[in-house]
């Protein structure tokens, strides 16, 4: 059978119309059959018609199953034939009973055995009176193994159903947790997008204001002044971006516009930006310039923009020296200066934290420590 075909009749088994439509035929199937076969009496013939006439109601009301098993044991009590209708409507009744679970399994089966013997007893003492050999019990062993096999196959049914719901919701749940981490990762992401933009437009504003008191001796006292609040000021709005950041890392659902995309083309405007504050910066490209996938080269801006920053942060007056090797396969990224060295904050903040997973994220990787001469020294190699 195709898998297409088995779809159809499970999709057909599961509607609605299915327990009417199979009831309805059973119930026509046991009238012609009490037709065909006429040696029946009126309570056989009622017992066969009410086994299969109440299962089109087994879906919605899956006790009235019982009837029908009750039913075919009453037919099969009166006569001595079990007649085809009400076997097939005894079997469907104890499959509904299990597989909707009206009583426990144990219970289901030890019913069904019970009244099996009953029926059993009751044709030993018609036919064979103050006969009880062992083999006048078969027909009691027959019937309480078919309403085994049918009640066990109706729970297995509802067993297997309840492990595809659990596994379903189970499935539903790590899906969710999979979207919540995903939005945790889009808003660690975005802070670290503003902290890269943000903390270097107002480090280089810090200091271009404490730059200009002293490379400017003719200001007047009151410029000095105020240029030393506006570098106070940009100091301090750093610190509250740094607490704002660790908000948005872990905040509900915050909503942020869409960061800048920049590539490798603006790195001469970066290293106007850091020469233009008083810092010493020496750009070496080395390769062929290739076209590289914009995820590479917003990486690769972002660590000699976050490079650059910790310099002048870290080691104002430093010599910086960035180094671009564009090779057939990657992209090498260095940078290093002669300042004094990593300071233990460095490894803690943010900016290094979001060049690690810039080059996590290609597949790359990314050192970042005390240079072989001293000084800090940056060293990513991003694949493309």
């Amino acid at each position: 059978m195709s898998k297409s075909l088995r779809q159809r009749l499970r999709a057909w088994v599961a509607s609605s119309a299915y327990p009417w439509v199979s009831g309805g035929a059973l119930t026509a199937f046991a009238a012609v059959e009490l037709v065909v076969v006429p040696r029946h009496s009126a309570v056989i013939a009622s017992d066969v018609l009410v086994s299969a006439a109440v299962l089109p109601w087994r879906r919605a009301h899956p006790a009235t199953a019982v009837l029908s098993v009750v039913a075919t044991l009453l037919s099969f009590a009166a006569g001595t034939d079990l007649y085809v209708a009400a076997t097939v409507s005894a079997l469907m009744g104890c499959y509904t009973l299990g597989r909707h679970r009206v009583a426990h399994p144990a219970i289901l089966v030890g019913g069904g055995s019970v009244l099996s013997l009953v029926v059993n007893l009751w044709h030993i003492a018609t036919w064979h009176p103050q006969t009880y050999r062992i083999d006048l019990f078969a027909e009691w062993f027959v019937l309480t193994v078919a309403i085994l096999a049918a009640v066990s196959m109706g729970d297995a049914v509802r067993a297997r159903e309840e492990t595809q719901r659990e596994r379903a919701n189970a499935q539903a749940r790590v899906i969710a947790m999979e979207r919540r981490q995903a939005a945790e990762s889009e808003r660690a992401a975005i802070a670290r997008e503003l902290h890269d933009v943000v903390s270097h437009s107002v480090s280089v504003i810090a200091v271009q204001a404490e730059s200009a008191t002293y490379t400017t001796p003719d200001l007047s006292p009151q410029a000095r002044e105020g240029f030393q609040q506006i570098a106070a000021s940009a100091r301090s709005s750093m610190a509250e971006l740094r607490r704002l950041l660790g908000v948005l890392r872990t905040g509900p659902d915050d909503k942020a516009g869409t960061a800048p995309q920049p590539t490798l083309d603006a790195l001469d405007e970066l290293i106007t930006q850091h020469r233009s504050v008083g810092g010493a910066v020496e750009l070496r490209i080395s390769g062929d310039r290739v076209e590289l996938p914009t995820s590479c080269e917003l990486s690769a801006y972002r660590i000699v923009q976050e490079g650059l920053t910790n310099v002048r942060r870290h080691a104002p007056g430093a010599h910086a020296v960035v180094e671009i090797d564009y090779a057939s396969d990657r992209l090498a990224v260095r940078i290093a200066d002669d300042g004094p060295g990593p300071p233990g904050v460095a490894h803690s903040g943010h900016g290094l934290v979001g060049m690690h997973e810039r080059a996590a994220l290609l597949g790359g990787k990314l050192t970042a420590g005390r240079g072989p001469q001293g000084g800090f020294l940056v060293e990513a190699e991003l694949p493309w």
